[in-house]
């Protein structure tokens, strides 16, 4: 059963299907071969236990939060900012490119929904200013990761949901590590941009008092961080309901600055819908297709397999990095946590490890898959914004950061109150 299963989902992916006809196709195909009894009955239970999840209803709010903010111009004068502060350093606008994504990261929530408003705004700097294409390419993409670390998070939202885990502790818990990884992907570009100081293009002057009167432009997305979090840890708001004042704060933002019109309105809600449409399918599919796997003994037989190797915890840990890892070349992000969540989190938790620690490990694996190829998600994203050139220049240029993802591993590895810190302090 398990070879086989890899198999088909090697062979669906393979076929270049969308991930959730994918998944869900497997578990029709798994359900045939392998179950006594017609296991597509259940699939209208599934659906409605799915769906009928408080938390989950946060997505459509927070994929809807970030297009209010990008269509409101928000995300233009945040990168104008970001670029007065930060073009001084060996690397120029390529720290924009990192401290914008993280900075909108802490409104938006999604990933792909960050690579794609700071690509669309910096791209055109890259032959403007002389930069190195690929180093260039590769922040968008590795900047754009964090939108599923630093919180709000819609992965973190889904991981809490699998593993009956605190989103506000998970929130807590992705904040240092997030920052840290800002950090490293900086001091990425840095280094490489002081080994070829032709990479880091030509120097943007500005003075201290643009700078100072920029900061007006980087209040409103600290101001959303501040509403949604805040209203979190203050005990006034759910992170469902704080999702709903984030989009509030947004109107508002947007309402002041007359940019809110019926028409942006318009396509802020049809870019949620096709998102959250996107997204949902992929978690019914995926949903089927644990409880196909779970009915006919394939979980259990997996789970079985893995115990039964009699590893340590450290080399659990490692076999589990390194699963990770591949398997991020192969499946898209969201199918994949959850696919492997209900598998791992049980095994890991077992052997001791913290359910928090393990969701915010899980989250920078995740990110790491989200950069590399084939099927990194962040690298199609960018090349669709560049919208010319050889997708080979954004993969490249993201494997630096990469090792960045790695260095973080190994530190979340050895000091965990990274991590958990935050949320034994606050939570």
């Amino acid at each position: 059963m398990i070879a086989t299963a890899l198999i088909l989902l090697l062979v669906l992916i393979g076929l270049s299907l969308p991930v959730g006809a994918a998944l869900g196709l497997l578990g029709f195909t798994l359900d045939g071969l392998f179950s006594m009894l017609p296991l597509t009955r259940g699939i209208g239970e599934i659906a409605w236990s799915t769906n009928n999840e408080f938390l989950l209803v946060s997505i459509p709010l927070f994929v809807l939060l970030g297009e209010v903010l990008l269509r409101g111009g928000f995300a233009e004068r945040m990168y104008g900012a970001m670029s007065l502060w930060l073009s001084w350093l060996p690397g120029g606008l390529m720290h924009a490119n990192i401290g914008a994504s993280a900075l909108f990261a802490a409104t938006s929530g999604s990933s792909v929904a960050t690579a794609a408003t700071v690509g669309t705004v910096s791209i055109p700097q890259i032959h403007k200013n002389g930069y190195n294409e690929p180093l260039f390419l590769g922040s968008l993409a590795a900047g754009g990761t964090l939108g599923i670390l630093i919180p709000p998070s819609i992965n973190l939202v889904i991981y809490g949901v699998l593993t009956n885990s605190s989103v506000p502790k998970l929130y807590l818990a992705g904040i240092i590590p997030g920052l840290l990884l800002t950090g490293l992907f900086m001091l990425t570009v840095w280094i490489a941009c002081v080994a070829k100081p032709a990479w880091g293009g030509k120097k943007i002057r500005a003075s201290w008092r643009e700078r100072f009167a920029s900061l007006l432009h980087l209040l409103p997305p600290l101001g959303i961080f501040l509403l949604v979090v805040g209203s979190i840890y203050a005990g006034l708001a759910t992170p469902t309901e704080a999702a709903a004042l984030g989009v509030l704060g947004a109107m508002v933002l947007a309402a002041c600055s007359r940019r809110l019109t019926l028409s942006m309105l318009r396509e802020a809600v049809e870019g949620t819908m096709k998102s959250t449409a996107m997204i949902m399918l992929i978690v019914l599919a995926a949903a089927f297709l644990n409880f196909v796997m779970a009915a006919t003994g394939l979980t259990d037989a997996l789970t079985r397999s893995i115990t039964g190797l009699g590893l340590s915890p450290g080399w659990m840990l490692l076999i589990v990095v390194l699963f990770y890892l591949v398997l991020g070349c192969f499946m898209e992000t969201l199918s994949m946590m959850i696919m492997t969540i209900p598998i791992v989190a049980p095994i890991m938790i077992g052997l001791g490890y913290d359910p928090v620690w393990l969701g915010i490990l899980i989250i920078v694996l995740v990110e790491a898959a989200l950069i590399t190829p084939p099927v990194g998600l962040n690298l199609f994203v960018v090349q669709s914004v560049r919208k010319s050139g050889s997708m080979a220049a954004v993969i490249v240029g993201s494997l630096p950061f990469v090792g960045a993802m790695a260095v973080l591993l190994l530190l979340l590895a050895w000091f965990p109150g990274l991590a958990l810190w935050l949320p034994s302090v606050l939570g």
